[in-house]
């Protein structure tokens, strides 16, 4: 979820609030209505990635027949997209993929839980990413490449990981990027058919039964996320065509945003599988606030054995996160606690790149910016976000330490290490 006050979406899209309580809450911030502005709506591009190798991109339908889906009764089998980024050989003759197609962007736009950005201002759909469709996979060695996953917020695309998860497959990464199906706002299956999130009638629903009910919610929605990414992982495997021998499956990594990171590291601690994974601003428990320590996690209550990074948003680090606290208490794997200073909550997605272009279009002011990604510059929010995700993933990954985590690092004085 992309919402920068928990409270405001209590407030506002209340039928949401379960995306807050896996998400970092803070407290609400007014921010003022967007002003009138031109008819025509705004249009947004993504940074380039900045490896040797150009991105090529593949997207699948999934079927696990095994599994009904645990949402919507009447579907007999849970059904997945996925966008499957990895490093190109050429891209020559091949377009350039949307960041959201036709009908995941209405969905988004219609949702939008994004502070003081006003509905149908934006069009989503004309974004581009810098990824080519179906582009031939570069040379590899015989194991091929290492794989990340990526898992969005709780009611976000899987989309909005676009700027991390380009730069990570040119620098190499075969990237997985995952759609959670009636969780995400829209997901738009082969044949234009579009599932749209099922989230906000769930809450209202426990929200009216009451609070165990909800954090009954919370839980089924992130065990549904870990059970969806083992699913993947299991079809890794056998992936058809140009990707077929590209991926090495025993070097798996995971992050992602708000939930998607807590779905990271709950699935390392359910899956050996999982080499390595990255927490981006997300609560760890089945809590609505940030540093209250009921209804812990399993993740929270065992910790982890293997490589677990923490980047937050201003504030939020292992003394202020309860959930974190207890992970930071119990794991006996390498940990590091990293705070990108004056970032907010929704700076971990490609909002911090698009929120800024929708300001100077649209006539919104700081304060919305700010509430919504915070008062770092954005070009060195993504570098250092790049920088310290590939970093990770070298270390544990490829064996390849770059010494960025042996400390403070003048190229990034905006990343704070929390002791």
């Amino acid at each position: 979820m992309t919402t920068s006050s928990s409270r405001r979406v209590f407030l506002s899209t209340a039928a949401l609030a379960v995306a807050a309580c896996l998400t970092c809450a803070s407290s609400a911030v007014a921010v003022p209505a967007a002003p009138p502005g031109p008819t025509a709506p705004a249009r947004m591009s993504l940074p380039a990635p900045t490896g040797a190798y150009p991105v090529g991109t593949t997207s699948l339908h999934l079927t696990d027949r095994g599994r009904p889906d645990p949402w919507v009764a009447s579907r007999p089998h849970r059904e997945l997209m996925v966008s499957i980024r990895y490093p190109a050989r050429d891209v020559a003759g091949h377009a350039r993929a949307p960041q959201m197609l036709p009908g995941e962007a209405a969905g988004f736009d219609a949702l939008n839980n994004l502070t003081a950005i006003p509905k149908g201002r934006a069009d989503w759909a004309a974004t581009l990413s810098h990824a080519y469709t179906d582009a031939p996979v570069a040379r590899h060695s015989a194991q091929g490449f290492p794989v990340v996953l990526y898992s969005p917020g709780v009611g976000d695309p899987r989309t909005l990981g676009t700027t991390l998860c380009d730069e990570l497959a040119s620098r190499g990464y075969v990237v997985v990027m995952i759609d959670h199906t009636y969780d995400a706002s829209a997901v738009e299956f082969p044949g234009g058919r579009v599932e749209k999130t099922v989230l906000p009638q769930e809450f209202e629903k426990a929200d009216k039964a009451g609070k165990a009910q909800v954090t009954a919610l919370m839980k089924k929605t992130v065990a549904v996320r870990v059970a969806d990414t083992r699913f993947v992982l299991d079809q890794l495997a056998a992936l058809p065509g140009r990707l077929r021998g590209a991926l090495d499956l025993n070097a798996v990594g995971m992050f992602g945003q708000s939930a998607g990171g807590f779905t990271a590291a709950q699935t390392m601690h359910d899956d050996p599988r999982i080499k390595a994974a990255a927490n981006l601003d997300g609560v760890m428990g089945y809590t609505q606030r940030d540093d209250d320590p009921a209804h812990p996690s399993s993740v929270g209550t065992d910790g982890v054995d293997r490589p677990l990074l923490l980047m937050g948003k201003e504030g939020n680090n292992h003394h202020t996160v309860a959930s974190w606290d207890a992970v930071w208490q119990h794991s006996k794997g390498w940990l590091r606690d990293l705070t990108l200073t004056g970032a907010e909550h929704a700076g971990y997605t490609d909002m911090q790149s698009e929120i800024p272009q929708l300001a100077r279009q649209l006539g919104l002011s700081a304060q919305t910016v700010a509430a919504n990604i915070g008062t770092v510059e954005p070009k060195r929010s993504v570098a250092a976000q790049e920088a310290y995700i590939t970093a990770f993933f070298d270390r544990w990954l490829r064996g390849q330490d770059r010494h960025l985590f042996d400390g403070p690092s003048a190229r990034f004085p905006e990343v704070r290490f929390v002791k």
